[in-house]
């Protein structure tokens, strides 16, 4: 049979070792949970979806490396098709911001509206609507502008030209004038079609957007 003194010692011990359990536990409840990556959606054409030449060689897949090289954990989707125009583009983007939910959307569409010669101001108001409905699902939004050759005449290019500075000056987002800068132009850089750059173009053309978007990169966060 225990003493008085036995029982209460014995007593004492449990609520001490029920107290540290306690604390314990909640200790390990309280942990904050690991953040998850911040995603990018890459949303292109061709310039984007590394036509003509291996997938892994484009600037998408670069930019990946990069970003891993910087020790940003970002996740970066592809959804760039060749061929793709803003209309089509329009059409598909609500899908993909419900699949992947993305923190930034880098959108480069428009090469395709005025390579077919296609009114720029509905080219315009495509771009403007899927910039408004990425920041209204909580995606910040950055864009990767296109130049075209004068097939259309001076008028045309130059309202193509400047679109892209009139919507981010509207929409105050960040811009990339001119993806192809150091590229275009160049027959060593381009392929045969003279309207795709080669896969040694890809860090130019990676570094051209890392020089404006680096900073946007680095502020980003999941669930913004």
């Amino acid at each position: 049979m225990l003493s008085l003194f036995q029982f209460r010692f014995l007593k004492y011990s449990a609520l001490l070792l029920f107290l540290a359990a306690s604390q314990s536990f909640a200790a390990s409840g309280t942990k904050s949970p690991t953040p998850e990556p911040p995603t990018i959606l890459v949303y292109g054409d061709s310039l984007s979806a590394a036509y003509g030449i291996p997938r892994e060689q484009g600037w998408v897949t670069l930019l990946q490396h990069q970003l891993k090289r910087q020790s940003l954990q970002h996740q970066v989707i592809n959804a760039s098709i060749s061929g793709e125009t803003t209309s089509g583009g329009l059409t598909r983007l609500k899908q993909l911001l419900d699949q992947y939910q993305p923190d930034l959307v880098l959108l480069q569409l428009g090469a395709n509206d005025g390579l077919r010669g296609l009114p720029v101001a509905d080219m315009r108001r495509n771009l403007a609507a899927m910039i408004e409905i990425s920041q209204k699902s909580g995606a910040k939004v950055a864009l990767l502008g296109v130049m075209i050759p004068p097939n259309y005449g001076p008028r045309y290019t130059q309202e193509f030209r400047e679109s892209y500075s009139m919507l981010a000056r509207q929409y105050k987002l960040p811009l990339v004038p001119f993806m192809l800068e150091g590229v275009a132009g160049k027959g060593e850089l381009m392929q045969d079609d003279g309207l795709h750059p080669t896969a040694a173009a890809q860090v130019i053309v990676l570094d051209n957007i890392w020089k404006v978007l680096a900073p946007h990169f680095r502020s980003v966060t999941a669930g913004q």
